[in-house]
């Protein structure tokens, strides 16, 4: 069996889920596409290029299909997610050598699927499930590095108008906490060292599973923040999950994505604050800087409460890095529009962006009720400016850190250079420093080989939109780090090595490369 996964992270936790469900019914997983007997896809629909991309491999798999069938025996295709609830019908009638089709709710159903496609039939489960969260299904983690994606929930119920997501993974269920807790202590069992919790709307994770959970409060939102559904109550709340997580493990790091900015209440912000381990950057999807393009995308929120929310976050959380996502060219947008997304830009400052052109997706509530107006020749130059600002401003921001000491979670080689080592800032921005041992903190004149997954004080020394370089100056634990301040530690090694704040004589090239 062979696996090629496209889109989100999402996807790459399906494809976890999938192949455990397949792993215990007695499937082998290959590494090298030719030596598979079952081809499974995991694919997205949020974009038309992301589908096409698929359509574009499934003809490349069907060619080599009718090739194997006169050498090696018969080889089984099969299409999961996103993109299989959305195009069933299509996908069939289309490609006659597709043998299976299982969307996002229908994994559990695989070996079945499976077996009927042996038998020489076409296979399709594309039913979608209000209850299902494969919680007792244990992910297979193929980590690289020390990083896993833990999902806590699926679906969304946000019918932002643009927005594909409920009508292909369905409406909001979360997964009991017990089990989640259970994923999570099993993956610092392994050494991993730094779990980001997954979700579509993350941020409203709600575990009813049990009866002590079933209150009368409401649901909390951001001030100035509104919903398409009515006002929710009890549950164990996203904030009471990311406050037993983070007690896990104190040198684990715990990251979320993707959140929606509607449900960022005081309290889940004051906790990140107060948690050394949960990061300080969060990701605040934007969308538009307009008031009358976001009413029109039905997000909940004007231009004014977005940047009070940013406002409070920075407020709760000083240094807190941002994110969002923004969407170019949506049904009706002026010029006008355009600008304050462009001022919107500049007003917060993101350090990670992710940025595109609007694709207009069948089903959603934008293709029965607005007009995609924007011709596409200038979606690509607003996308364009978009991406210029975007970058103008991350590079001030990454720049801003120049002579900081960022504690980085190293990931491996750089991929331009086998002398360097790459890793993330607890901001999530990529960091470039040389290969190279470092001298001990509790070892007197001892050096240390610094590896993939040790946590490494870096100091920078140049940036730009998209990274920092810098020069290693030890390694340490998240909770050393939180509990000793990074002049504590440098003090602490310039008594065993004065020098210590100075770039080593081989890396003073690292002072200008950007």
């Amino acid at each position: 069996m062979f696996f090629e996964t496209y889109g989100c992270q999402m996807n790459v936790n399906d494809t976890e889920i999938a192949w455990s469900i397949l792993q215990k019914n007695g499937y082998l997983r290959v590494e090298e596409l030719t030596e598979a007997d079952v081809v499974l896809l995991v694919t997205c629909s949020v974009r038309e290029k992301a589908e096409q991309t698929v359509w574009n491999r499934l003809k490349q798999l069907t060619a080599l299909k009718k090739r194997r069938l006169k050498a090696q025996g018969p080889m089984k295709i099969g299409l999961l997610g996103c993109m299989a609830e959305r195009l069933k019908s299509e996908l069939l009638e289309r490609e006659k050598l597709l043998d299976v089709i299982a969307g996002p709710d229908a994994y559990r159903d695989l070996p079945r699927l499976l077996a009927l496609a042996r038998g020489g039939q076409q296979a399709s489960n594309v039913l979608l499930s209000l209850e299902e969260t494969y919680a007792d299904v244990m992910p297979v983690h193929r980590t690289q590095g020390h990083s896993a994606f833990v999902s806590i929930m699926r679906g969304c119920d946000n019918m932002c108008s643009y927005c594909i997501v409920p009508f292909t993974r369905g409406r909001e269920r979360s997964r009991p906490v017990a089990s989640i807790l259970e994923e999570v202590r099993l993956l610092s069992e392994q050494g991993v060292r730094e779990v980001t919790l997954l979700g579509q709307n993350v941020n409203s994770y709600r575990d009813m599973s049990e009866q002590v959970f079933c209150g009368s409060e409401p649901t909390q939102l951001s001030r100035g923040f509104s919903t398409v559904y009515r006002t929710r109550q009890g549950g164990l709340r996203f904030a009471d999950l990311l406050d037993q997580v983070s007690l896990i493990d104190p040198n684990m790091r715990i990251r979320f994505t993707s959140p929606h900015p509607k449900d960022f209440p005081d309290e889940v912000l004051h906790l990140i604050q107060e948690r050394h381990n949960i990061c300080k950057q969060i990701h605040l999807p934007a969308q538009s800087g307009s008031s009358r393009v976001l009413q029109a995308m039905r997000r909940g929120y004007t231009r004014e409460a977005y940047l009070e929310l940013v406002e409070n976050v920075r407020s709760i959380i000083p240094g807190v890095s941002l994110s969002s996502d923004f969407i170019v060219g949506f049904c009706g947008e002026t010029e006008e529009d355009h600008q304050e997304s462009l001022s919107l830009l500049r007003a917060v400052r993101y350090n990670i962006g992710f940025l595109f052109a609007y694709s207009m997706r069948k089903k959603t509530h934008a293709y029965h009720r607005l007009q995609d107006d924007v011709p596409a020749e200038v979606k690509q130059r607003r996308l364009q400016e978009l991406i210029a600002v975007f970058r103008e401003e991350a590079a001030r921001v990454n720049s801003s850190l120049l002579g900081s000491t960022q504690l980085v979670l190293v990931e491996g080689e750089s991929k331009r250079s086998s002398e360097e080592l790459s890793g993330r800032s607890d901001g999530n921005v990529k960091v470039i420093f040389p290969k190279q041992e470092v001298p001990s903190l509790h070892q007197s004149s001892c050096t240390e080989t610094i590896s993939p997954g040790d946590y490494v004080l870096v100091k920078v020394t140049s940036a730009n939109s998209q990274s920092m370089r810098g020069y290693p100056l030890c390694c340490t634990t998240l909770s050393e780090a939180a509990a000793r301040s990074p002049d504590s530690l440098l003090s602490t090694l310039q008594q065993q090595q004065p020098s210590i704040t100075e770039p080593p004589n081989d890396c003073s090239h690292i002072l200008t490369t950007g």
